[in-house]
């Protein structure tokens, strides 16, 4: 997977500008492949409607993918005829690959793209756009399958695309309703930042690209549409369903790993500039307690676990001090990654080491209890260690919290709030 970004976050969302002469607002990209029968017809439906619709400049770029019949003099055409159309020639094909480099390129704040066989109704291209226009969203996309919209296609096209939306749910915990639908748009800024983590160049380009949005904690508007299936489509189900799921399987793989700097792609807390000037109330504390709670919770267990098992073997103190050692390091990594969101390698033995030191901190107090345990009864019952080791790791793992939060991982804690 690709890494490569720009440093630092992406800033508040602001309302887009709309009076900057010379520069269209939206630029809608129709990525084609020898469709020099439906390319005119649908270029010059699209712009009378958003001539009539559209309260704010556009424009429509024809990304060409290697056509080798006359989509390329279709579109040039156009492009000399209607000044608000452009035509773009790649000579790779890949859908992806087309959106990518128009997108990249474009200088219109919102980036937008559709089938060329306009199936999905362009009433629809308002509501798709207008929130990433106010600032209240980060990425659009159509939806066939909300409880509001229209569809009419053929039963295996149906049971392929819920098939396919059930599988991202299941496999990557997907929460948008529908990856395939052409029908998306995207704010020039978001797209900076998020195109170069994208990988795929064909159709599994823009549910990658909706994956690591939704990770990364970007905000995904969903319109319901009306559709009417395209009986002539030329897109290979089999093929395109093969190489998706080889999709799913990179992405999975990518994000259980932590390989993707995602935490770029933060949005600081609303737009009220109060918000931004927090300086001194953390952020994300309800967050990541109750992640640091359910890594405390397993970890307990395993803890416990160890002990009984070394218990067997050893005496108390050292029963307690390995399983103490193997737990810990297991809860900062689970930490690190679950609860204060450090992914990739960067700084991991540092934070492994810092571990250790809170892990002698609750070494301490743990120990500190078992010989207080000890000198008091002497031969205490193995129940009743277990016991004054509950409460003893509770007061550790007060400890370890405040440490990881204000020590270990400050920069995750605090820049969520302040930025």
């Amino acid at each position: 997977m690709r890494t490569q970004t720009i440093a630092g976050t992406l800033p508040a969302r602001d309302h887009l500008p709309v009076g900057t002469a010379g520069r269209p607002v939206l630029d809608v990209v129709i990525p084609v492949y020898n469709e020099e029968k439906d390319l005119e017809p649908c270029v010059l439906r699209l712009h009378d409607h958003l001539s009539r619709t559209f309260p704010y400049g556009f424009r429509i770029t024809v990304a060409d993918n290697a056509s080798t019949d006359r989509t390329p003099e279709v579109a040039t055409a156009l492009a000399e005829k209607l000044p608000e159309v452009r035509s773009v020639r790649l000579e790779q094909k890949g859908r992806g690959r087309a959106l990518r480099t128009v997108w990249s390129h474009s200088d219109a704040p919102v980036l937008a793209y559709m089938d060329v066989d306009l199936s999905t109704d362009l009433n629809a291209l308002l509501p798709l756009v207008a929130p990433l226009i106010s600032g209240h969203s980060d990425l659009a996309i159509g939806s066939r399958l909300a409880r509001s919209s229209r569809v009419v296609r053929g039963p295996k096209r149906e049971f392929v695309s819920r098939a396919y939306n059930l599988i991202l749910r299941g496999s990557l915990a997907a929460r948008f309703s529908d990856a395939q639908c052409g029908f998306k748009a995207i704010r020039g800024d978001v797209a900076e930042r998020l195109l170069p983590m994208v990988e795929d160049t064909g159709w599994f380009f823009d549910t990658e690209m909706l994956v690591l949005a939704e990770r990364a904690g970007l905000r995904i508007h969903e319109v319901p549409v009306d559709w009417v299936d395209d009986p002539d489509s030329t897109v290979h189900i089999v093929r395109t369903a093969t190489d998706d799921l080889k999709g799913v399987w990179r992405v999975g793989r990518a994000l259980a790993t932590g390989s993707l700097p995602l935490d770029r792609l933060a949005r600081p807390f609303g737009d009220d500039p109060r918000d931004r000037q927090l300086a001194g109330v953390p952020g994300g504390l309800a967050r990541q307690l109750l992640g640091f709670c359910a890594v405390g919770a397993l970890s307990t267990l395993f803890y416990l676990a160890l002990y009984s098992a070394f218990r067997l073997g050893m005496g108390s103190q050292l029963a307690n001090a390995a399983a103490l050692l193997v737990s810990a390091v297991a809860n900062t990594a689970a930490n690190r990654r679950l609860t204060f969101g450090v992914r990739g390698r960067d700084r991991a033995v540092r934070h492994q080491a810092q571990g250790l030191v809170v892990f002698g901190i609750g070494l301490a107090l743990t120990s500190g209890s078992l010989a207080a345990l000890g000198a008091a009864t002497g031969q205490a019952a193995h129940s009743t260690e277990l016991a004054v080791l509950i409460v003893a790791n509770l007061a550790a793992t007060v400890v370890r919290f405040l440490l990881f939060r204000l020590w270990v991982f400050p920069d995750t804690s605090l820049s969520r709030g302040t930025r």
